[in-house]
């Protein structure tokens, strides 16, 4: 059978966090559930999944159910009993030295210091799988980012994290339907900058 892709959105599970920073990868996978008319139900570990079958094939969206920095163990678990090929493999999360709005795609590398990535690394042995990630950034951010991360988006900046978080399903489409350059080549830019310039 043929390997399925997996769209793994990171965040912290319950109500309490619903909303903050650090959910916006909760917020992406949620998002394309609603357009493919596909629901979360408990998976084979600690994660909720939905099924899309859409014209790229088989799509699984998953959301850790662990909190933030042990989102490895979902993720090896979800890999592991799917079946599924790296290249298939597609992590979206939020980016807190991006500005916000922004989006970037990349076919892997480091966590870049982020908790969850850092240890969907450590868990899978391995970095070369893509990752989308997205803007929560803000000029006046704390010297101390573990609470800002955890906080809500203000009034004024949800527009603009609904319109990035609308931008990257968008990707992800693209990602599934022309591939990982594609996608790069037209959603890889700043907010404000014109379409094709990497960020």
């Amino acid at each position: 059978m043929e390997s399925p892709y997996a769209i793994v959105g990171l965040g912290n599970p319950g109500r309490r966090y619903a909303g903050t920073r650090h959910n916006a990868g909760f917020e992406v996978v949620d998002r394309l559930a609603q357009q493919w008319s596909a629901a979360f139900a408990g998976g084979k570990g600690e994660y909720l999944v939905a099924t899309a079958h859409i014209a790229a094939g088989r799509v699984l969206l998953a959301k850790p159910t662990t909190f933030m920095n042990l989102s490895g163990h979902a993720v090896q678990g979800l890999t592991a009993f799917y079946r599924v090929e790296m290249e298939r493999l597609l992590l979206v999360s939020d980016d807190v030295n991006m500005q916000l709005g922004s989006i970037r795609l990349r076919p892997g590398g480091s966590s870049g210091g982020h908790k969850g990535l850092e240890d969907v690394i450590y868990q899978l042995g391995r970095d070369d799988f893509a990752r989308l990630r997205i803007g929560v950034g803000s000029e006046r951010m704390p010297p101390d980012l573990t609470g800002f991360v955890l906080e809500p988006f203000r009034s004024e900046e949800r527009s603009v994290i609904d319109e990035s978080i609308a931008l990257a399903a968008e990707a992800v489409e693209t990602w599934l339907e022309s591939g990982l350059d594609e996608a790069m080549n037209r959603f890889n830019r700043a907010k404000g900058q014109p379409d094709g310039t990497d960020a």
